[in-house]
């Protein structure tokens, strides 16, 4: 099973690769975390990943693809792997392809704006545990009290409204592009081309799950 797992942030594709990797025993693999393995093993790609991001700059496409590349050589993902948050550009896209990272499936996990909102907005925490409410979904006990200790509750600063609702601004012009890139190309019938799948976001954690898992069997 060769994923890429595309969606909103919020949209619960995190949720989702969770799922996805137990039953099929793959590696996700995040950008991020090869980013960071590779400048701390002194890796070629990791000494010039870090030159361009000590200088502030974003790591060029060929650097990340080149990571992706030897990620995928190692042996956990013998029987396959997923992408969450990766590719985010048609241009990423394109390398991608031009590079041979085979695909079998592109999974879109659809939810509407206002639903994530809805879902990030509401969250508070207990900073001390970590422990996460909702205030409509999974409230505390008491308004505003952690169960356990009686302590306040906070909202992070990337969970209001206004900052959820930029990185969805960000989503629908950079990458969203990519749901009709892969989706033509999936039926285009050229060879190699994936096959695409869109499921609804909304509901029961368990019946997405199920949803992503017969959408991935045919």
């Amino acid at each position: 099973m060769r994923l890429i797992l595309l969606g909103a942030p919020g949209a619960g594709k995190g949720t989702q690769a969770n799922f996805i990797k137990e039953k099929y025993n793959i590696p996700q693999i995040s950008t991020g975390d090869m980013l960071r393995a590779a400048i701390k093993a002194g890796s070629e790609l990791g000494l010039a990943a870090k030159k361009v991001m000590d200088a502030g700059g974003l790591v060029s496409d060929d650097i990340i693809i080149g990571l992706v590349k030897d990620r995928l050589t190692q042996p956990d993902c013998a029987h396959g792997y997923l992408f969450d948050g990766f590719p985010r550009t048609i241009a990423q896209a394109d390398a991608m392809k031009d590079s041979g990272v085979a695909v079998d499936y592109v999974l879109e996990i659809a939810v509407p704006d206002e639903s994530i909102i809805e879902r990030i907005d509401g969250r508070r925490c207990h900073p001390g545990s970590g422990r996460v409410y909702h205030v409509k979904f999974n409230p505390p006990k008491v308004e505003g009290k952690d169960d356990v200790t009686g302590e306040d509750l906070v909202q992070r600063d990337d969970d209001k409204a206004e900052v959820v609702k930029k990185r969805l601004d960000v989503y629908h012009n950079q990458t969203e592009v990519l749901l009709g890139y892969y989706n033509d190309w999936a039926q285009s019938g050229q060879a190699g081309a994936p096959k695409y799948r869109r499921i609804e976001g909304v509901g029961p954690v368990e019946e997405i799950r199920d949803a992503a898992f017969a959408a991935l069997s045919k």
